[in-house]
C-alpha cells in the first residue's frame, strides 16, 4: 500500500473536486480506495456536514422547466447570473467556485 504525503492527498482531493465525478467513480478510475479518498476529504475540509456538496431539491415540474429553458438564472442578492443550459458541468463548477460559493 502506497503512502501519500499531505501534499499528494490535497492534490488528489482538489483533482476530484474539479473532475465533477462522484467520489466512488473518481477513486476507482484513479486506483484509489473510495474510503481513503473520503477520509482525506474529511481531514482536509472538516466534518462531512461542512464539506458535503450543497444540493437543492428539484421537483419534477421544475426539472421539466429547466430542461426546456435556454438558460439557468441564479440570483443571490443583487447578483443575477445567466448561464446557458448547455453549459459543461466542469465550466459551471468553475463559475460557482469563482464566485466564492461552496459546492
Amino acid at each position: 500500500m502506497k503512502k501519500y504525503s499531505q501534499e499528494e492527498k490535497e492534490m488528489w482531493v482538489e483533482d476530484w473536486k474539479r473532475s465533477g465525478s462522484s467520489l466512488w467513480t473518481y477513486a476507482k478510475a484513479n486506483g484509489l480506495s473510495p474510503m481513503t479518498l473520503k477520509n482525506w476529504i474529511k481531514r482536509i475540509y472538516g466534518p462531512a456536514e461542512e464539506s458535503a456538496p450543497k444540493f437543492v431539491e428539484v421537483n419534477p415540474q421544475m426539472r421539466e422547466q429547466i430542461q426546456h429553458a435556454p438558460e439557468i438564472l441564479i440570483e443571490k442578492g443583487d447578483i443575477k447570473i445567466h448561464i446557458p443550459n448547455a453549459i459543461n458541468r466542469n465550466d459551471l463548477r468553475a463559475v460557482i467556485e469563482g464566485l466564492g460559493w461552496q459546492l
